[in-house]
C-alpha cells in the first residue's frame, strides 16, 4: 500500500470518507504520524476487496476500521504500535 503509518482508502463523493479524512488528519497532526489516502477505485484488487467498505483505515498495514474512524481508538492504536 503506502509507507505512511495511517492509510485511508477513500472514494470520490463519499461523505463518510470526507469525515474520515478530517478525523485522521486531526489525529495524525496531534501525534505527528504520517498518513495518506488511496482511492479504492485506483486499484482493481483494492476495489474488489474494499469497494463496499470505504472508508477503510489501516495502521502500520493492519486494518483498523471500516466505515467510521473513532479518533480515540486511532490515537490509541498509533500509541500502541510505536
Amino acid at each position: 500500500m503506502d509507507r505512511a503509518r495511517v492509510v485511508l482508502l477513500v472514494r470520490d463523493g463519499c461523505h463518510l470518507c470526507a469525515d474520515a479524512v478530517a478525523i485522521v488528519s486531526a489525529v495524525c497532526a496531534a501525534t505527528g504520524d504520517t498518513w495518506a489516502t488511496v482511492d479504492v477505485d485506483s486499484d482493481p484488487a483494492l476495489r474488489a476487496e474494499y469497494s463496499d467498505h470505504v472508508p477503510v483505515t489501516f495502521v502500520d498495514g493492519v486494518r483498523h476500521a471500516l466505515w467510521h474512524v473513532d479518533a480515540e481508538a486511532l490515537a490509541a492504536a498509533l500509541a500502541a504500535r510505536t
